[in-house]
């Protein structure tokens, strides 16, 4: 039987807990591919490890997981408008690309530099069959994403679903063996 204190050691994702720290080492599906299509389409909030964030596709197609909340005033990135290559916070205009990068800033005059060091939370991301998968830890300790032989099934050999559980991670494990 574990300790309580052993139980919230090997159970606890949020912040810098032991267990959510090793979990961000591996690549995790975040969304299913479908939810995220079509570019300039609905942002999609997640929440991974304790974050809020929010996933979406730019205009060209590539994929972006920023976190949720806008450094001007925290309003919600997952409300933003989808549009030219960024997701466009709606209180103050400020637009983020799929990278974190401040790309415009019309609240500041141009040349201010304010733009150029302001940037969100961003992770790395792989889409493969038929979901979308996120690496959130260390960028010097990024694996190599495995690329599973059931992920290169043609669609219609494969299933993806998703199923919500108010648990956590091992008690979901367990369940599930």
């Amino acid at each position: 039987m574990l300790t309580r204190e052993e139980n919230e050691r090997l159970t606890r994702v949020c912040g810098d807990a032991p267990m959510g720290a090793l979990m961000r080492r591996y690549w995790v599906p975040v969304v299913c591919s479908n939810e995220v299509s079509e570019p300039d389409g609905t942002p999609v909030r997640v929440r991974v490890f304790g974050e809020d964030l929010v996933v979406f596709r730019d205009s060209n197609g590539q994929l972006g997981l920023i976190e949720a909340a806008c450094p001007h005033r925290l309003a919600s990135l997952a409300l933003g408008r989808n549009e030219e290559c960024g997701l466009r916070c709606i209180y103050h205009g400020w637009k983020f690309d799929v990278a974190g990068n401040c790309v415009e800033m019309p609240t500041e005059p141009e040349g201010f530099g304010y733009r150029e060091r302001t940037r969100v939370r961003a992770y790395p991301l792989r889409e493969y069959g038929s979901l979308v998968w996120a690496y959130m830890g260390p960028p010097e300790h990024e694996p190599a994403f495995p690329a599973y032989d059931w992920g290169a099934l043609p669609a219609d050999q494969r299933v993806v679903f998703r199923s919500g559980e108010r648990t956590n991670w091992l008690q979901a494990a367990e369940g599930s063996i």
